[in-house]
This record gives structure tokens, sequence and C-alpha cells, in this order.
């Protein structure tokens, strides 16, 4: 493992719990706008939108979009679908920006914070880079560089994002880690020629979790969180 010069991260559910955190931050807002709603059902409705959505740009049936005009598309359709009423332009959007208020896991930051000691740390993740970058700012991650899907006009598990970002750093893909709590983004990565690293978010989707409660391939490292990687790799 001392090849490895830079740990990349997915982001939504491995770095931040996208589903707690929408769920406290709709809940609460409903509640001063005086709506009430489904709000747990809203929010796994809409990240079961997620890839299907970005699989139309994919397949061209739409342009290239950006993650945060993909969520907010998503979100007015089953806002529509669900019959709640009362909420004004701004209330979309304020809601569609509560995917760049997400809040980290608990062991995410010490996690990361150890590993930037050593390693190039940052995000290669589906979302854009204001989205990563407002998250960044407002829960206290500290990357060191930013890959937002726009980078490569592309979505993970394209090839594209995984080699485009070690070009980016001028690292072989050997020199890279991909580190995730989804089997199927390390799967696209190994077949590179990253390297990868697997840890288990099992409450990511609540209830509905079906996947992803352990390691499903031979990844290089398989930790129990973020502070167990950096542990592993020797921070």
């Amino acid at each position: 493992m001392t090849e490895v010069k830079a740990i990349l991260f997915d982001v939504f559910g491995s770095v931040v719990d996208w589903r707690g955190s929408l769920i406290a931050e709709l809940g609460a807002f409903g509640a001063t706008r005086g709506i009430t709603a489904d709000w747990t059902g809203l929010v796994d409705r809409w990240r079961q939108a997620y890839a299907p959505s970005m699989d139309r740009v994919r397949k061209g049936e739409l342009p290239w979009t950006v993650l945060d005009d993909l969520h907010r598309s998503s979100l007015d359709r089953i806002i529509d679908e669900m019959g709640i009423v009362g909420l004004e332009e701004t209330d979309r959007g304020h809601m569609t920006l509560g995917w760049h208020r997400l809040r980290p896991w608990p062991d995410s930051i010490a996690g990361l914070t150890r590993l930037k000691t050593r390693f190039i740390i940052g995000p290669l993740s589906n979302g854009n880079i204001a989205l990563l970058v407002n998250m960044a700012k407002s829960a206290g991650i500290p990357w060191d560089v930013v890959f937002g899907s726009e980078t490569f006009r592309h979505f993970k598990p394209d090839p594209e994002v995984y080699l485009g970002a070690a070009a980016q750093l001028r690292l072989a893909p050997s020199e890279v880690m991909m580190a995730a709590a989804h089997n199927h983004d390390l799967a696209a990565a190994q077949k590179l020629g990253l390297r990868t690293a697997f840890f288990a978010r099992p409450t990511e989707y609540g209830p509905l979790q079906s996947r992803d409660f352990a390691a499903t391939g031979a990844w290089d490292v398989v930790a129990r969180d973020i502070e167990d990687l950096a542990t592993r790799m020797g921070c």
C-alpha cells in the first residue's frame, strides 16, 4: 500500500448521512412552514430517483445536467405526485440545497483529518462542485481537492470519472485509492487499476437497505469505518 498517494471518497452515504440529514431538515422546515407531509417517504423517493435521473443523461435523453438540477427536477415531480401543497419556489430551492448541508457520519471528520496527514484526500462524487464545496464548508470536511461530476461531464461508474481524477492528480491509477461504502463503486474503480477500500454504512437507507452490509469483493482494505481505514493506512 506504500504506492498509494491519494485516497478519493464516495460521498453520499459513505462520508455523509444523506437520509438522516434530509429527514431531519425537511421535518423541521415543514414545521416552520406549517406543512405536514410524509418527509421520510419524500426523502426515500428522492434518493430512488437519483440513479434513473443520471441514466437519462448517460443515455442522451437529457443534455449534460449537474446533480443539483437533476435533484430539483426529481423533487418537483415527487412533490406533485405526493400532493404536497403550500411550497413556494423559494421553499423548493431551499429543499434542493439541503443536499449541500448533509451531515457527516460520526467517524468521518476525525478519520479524514488523520488520512490527510499522509495522503491527498478528496471526494470523487456524482455531486457537482458547488454542492461538494458547500457541503465541505458546512460540515467541516477537510478535503484537499474536489472532483465533481462536471469536471469530467460523466457520472460514476463511467471510466472517465476514475481515470480522469487520477490523470488530473498526475498519478497512475494504482497510486489512487477509491474508498466507499458501496461495492459497485469499488468494482468499477478496481477494473481500471485503482486500489480500493470498503467500509459498511448499514443504516444508510434505513429499513430500505438491501445491500452493502459487508464487502463482496476482493478489496485492498476492508475497514469498520473511516477512522479504522486511517489506522489501517498507517495514519
